[in-house]
């Protein structure tokens, strides 16, 4: 799970919170996908020291990836779980509220692919852990990391939970339709 440093994230969200407020918000929904991550081992990619000690306090390994940004942070993550023996990686964004269980998408040999609401990003990918996957997150990253699963040679599924393609990126996000 990469994390970006609480009092950073959720800039777009200026407009609606303050940061403080998106401070807490921040944690708080990274605190949900870390519950929903369950028995499975975690690591939180960061680059920020009060989200590593956060990480730690909750039993997960932390990659230290400064500099590497979202896609590098991810790499680095997916290298560390592969590193302790992982054979699939679940790599999940922080921002999902309503996430409930990431373990059972860990349950199929191929790539797994969970688009947010609008079928453009990437907010849950299940990968081989050593399959030398390339992420490349941002606007469109969906159909990047299908053709990546394409270019791999790998079985590719889409799972669209509602409560892991709703994330929180605009002030319209924060009061969901139920």
């Amino acid at each position: 799970m990469p994390v970006k440093a609480f009092g950073l994230a959720k800039a777009r969200l200026a407009p609606a919170l303050s940061g403080p407020e998106r401070a807490a918000l921040a944690q708080s929904m990274a605190e949900a996908v870390l519950a929903a991550a369950g028995d499975l081992p975690v690591a939180v990619a960061c680059e920020d020291h009060g989200v590593a000690a956060w990480a730690q306090l909750r039993g997960a390994l932390v990659v230290w990836s400064p500099g590497r940004g979202l896609n590098g942070a991810v790499e680095d993550g997916v290298a560390a779980l592969a590193g302790r023996g992982a054979t699939h990686v679940v790599v999940s964004h922080a921002d999902l509220p309503r996430a409930r269980r990431l373990d059972h998408l860990a349950e199929w040999d191929g790539v797994t692919l969970v688009p947010d609401r609008r079928d453009d990003g990437t907010n849950v990918a299940c990968i081989p852990a050593r399959a030398g996957f390339r992420f490349a997150y941002g606007p469109g990253s969906l159909a990047r990391h299908a053709a990546e699963a394409a270019r791999l040679g790998l079985p590719l599924r889409f799972v669209r939970e509602p409560a892991l393609t709703w994330d929180v990126d605009r002030p319209c996000d924060l009061h969901p339709v139920p």
